[in-house]
């Protein structure tokens, strides 16, 4: 930091330091190799699990201690009662959450923490209840991950995981109204906005929503994103959602009256280069409309064309591309 004055450590002190850096590695190094002969052995013992727990402290993403931890998991079992069972699977999961709270993006401790969950035993009177137990607290834990970092796409794959998985499920209004709370939090949250592509997909599936009723829901979302469009043109969440509402065989009212919207925000943002080409897009789709005369639809290629033209001089790093697209 500036103003601050940097100490120098000396002789002494930087071989002291090297050392213990240097023990720190040997160690490490010593313990992986037992965990890894060991695995090799299969041996499959209460101590060989405490020392994947050791190892794993060290380094959560070495995937193959994940691998061997589930083996030796599973040779415990048959031996185990249920309760003891279910013991050693809620301490996983606070190992995992401990490990979460570092590295919440490490894909390996997920799925270690999915594997704990299909692996609850089935059979006994208590069996719901543990399974119940067991999946409220992981929206829970989701949710507080997604307060941390609402961006996390680990966490919202997971998040639709555990979604799916509830032995109650829960309304897809209440997912929707969740992906909207993070949305407006956060304009840019590319992950909420994917995900409420699949809740609105899977709400119009689930009641065979007919096409007047989406599109007037289609009309509403075209709101939201439009806000998004406005705070920040130069982010891409909102426009791949606005592109997703589009489609590629939209109403013609709905098309004219984006595009229209979308040439409001160009006289303002003449260099945003998701503006251009959204507008670009759209104008070829016109083009395309079945109502287009050849005359106008020529007009709209050429207006496309002229975008794309300057999309070039926008977007130099992807000139090539803009010029096939305005072949």
């Amino acid at each position: 930091m500036h103003g601050i004055k940097r100490s120098r450590l000396t002789p002494q002190a930087a071989e002291a330091k090297r050392l213990k850096e240097q023990s720190k590695i040997e160690s490490y190094l010593g313990l992986q190799q037992d965990v890894l002969e060991r695995k090799r052995s299969k041996d499959h013992t209460i101590e060989s699990l405490e020392q994947t727990t050791r190892l794993l402290d060290l380094n959560p993403e070495f995937y193959t201690i994940w691998n061997f931890r589930r083996n030796i998991l599973l040779s415990l079992f048959p031996s185990l009662s249920p309760e003891e069972i279910v013991s050693h699977l809620t301490s996983d999961l606070r190992l995992t959450t401990s490990y979460l709270l570092v590295h919440p993006k490490v894909y390996w401790i997920w799925n270690h923490r999915k594997w704990c969950l299909e692996s609850v035993p089935t059979g006994p009177e208590n069996t719901q209840k543990w399974k119940e137990t067991f999946w409220k607290g992981e929206l829970k834990l989701v949710e507080k991950m997604l307060d941390a970092d609402a961006r996390n796409f680990h966490a919202w794959d997971y998040r639709r995981y555990v979604l799916a998985s509830l032995p109650i499920q829960r309304p897809l209004s209440d997912e929707l109204r969740y992906t909207q709370s993070k949305i407006e939090s956060n304009f840019s949250n590319f992950s909420a906005w994917h995900c409420r592509t699949k809740t609105l997909l899977s709400i119009w599936e689930k009641e065979g929503t007919d096409q007047d009723e989406i599109k007037r829901i289609k009309d509403e979302e075209f709101e939201l994103v439009t806000q998004a469009l406005w705070t920040d043109p130069a982010d891409q969440s909102g426009w791949l959602y606005h592109r997703w509402l589009i489609g590629s065989e939209p109403h013609l009212d709905i098309l004219e009256r984006e595009i229209k919207n979308i040439k409001d925000l160009y006289e303002v943002e003449p260099d945003s280069k998701w503006c251009i080409n959204a507008l670009a897009h759209y104008t070829l789709l016109l083009a395309k409309q079945p109502t287009a005369t050849e005359d106008n639809s020529k007009k709209l290629r050429e207006e496309a064309r002229t975008l794309y033209k300057r999309l070039e001089d926008v977007d130099e790093d992807r000139k090539q591309r803009y010029r096939d697209m305005g072949e």
